[in-house]
């Protein structure tokens, strides 16, 4: 009895953690209802799942700026998993790491969701190409991170990211839809950052990786 009443003193002390609190409450009645009709063949407890599920994802729906519907698609498939991205860490000759320039007028590393048909090293070449108009080989993988632990993500879905350190073969620049510039950065003149993609924090990651010849992988 002690524990519900500490979580609810807790969140009535902050709305910030009561709004971080619904959200995780939402998103695991989600799973748990999403879980329960992945396995569960009877009629009756079919429509109670789906019932819980519809009203998680209003809970959802609610504590993001996603449709209900929209939201449905996107985690309404299957057994729950979180959804994947990956994040290239290209450096050039002098050490500076490559940042693009997105629409929002925030820098990240180029990356995004891995697709149906791509696995994580092949997805990272792909956004790299897509963004920057750069191929690339992907070489080293830098880090996974849960991106609830270190981007203060409220999506209605987990997200884990990926890290990955390339290496430039050849290309240049082409504008496209998604981003405007590229341009090589030093670790203490970094731009604004695009933090739900990626923190000064992953940034300084990725440079301590680039320096390190016995790098090896972190999982958080």
């Amino acid at each position: 009895m002690n524990e519900p009443t500490s979580a609810l003193s807790s969140a009535a002390a902050s709305p910030a953690s009561s709004n971080r609190m619904l959200l995780d409450w939402a998103k695991e009645l989600q799973a748990l209802a999403q879980t329960g009709l992945v396995y569960n063949h009877d009629s009756f407890d079919r429509e109670r799942y789906e019932r819980i599920r519809d009203i998680a994802i209003d809970m959802l729906a609610m504590q993001s700026d996603m449709p209900a519907e929209r939201i449905r698609g996107l985690i309404s498939a299957g057994y729950p998993t979180p959804k994947l991205d990956t994040r290239a860490a290209i450096f050039d000759a002098d050490g500076r790491i490559l940042l693009t320039h997105e629409n929002s007028g925030e820098w990240s590393l180029p990356g995004g969701w891995v697709d149906e048909d791509q696995s994580v090293r092949s997805n990272t070449i792909k956004e790299v190409k897509e963004e920057t108009g750069l191929n690339v080989t992907a070489d080293q993988l830098i880090a996974v991170h849960d991106c609830a632990n270190h981007n203060g993500l409220s999506f209605p879905y987990g997200v884990i990211k990926f890290f990955v350190q390339c290496t430039r073969i050849d290309g240049q620049f082409e504008p496209n839809i998604e981003t405007t510039e590229i341009r090589y950065f030093a670790e203490d003149q970094l731009p604004q950052l695009s933090t739900t993609r990626n923190t000064a924090e992953q940034i300084a990651m990725c440079f301590t990786a680039h320096r390190d010849p016995d790098w090896a992988t972190l999982f958080e």
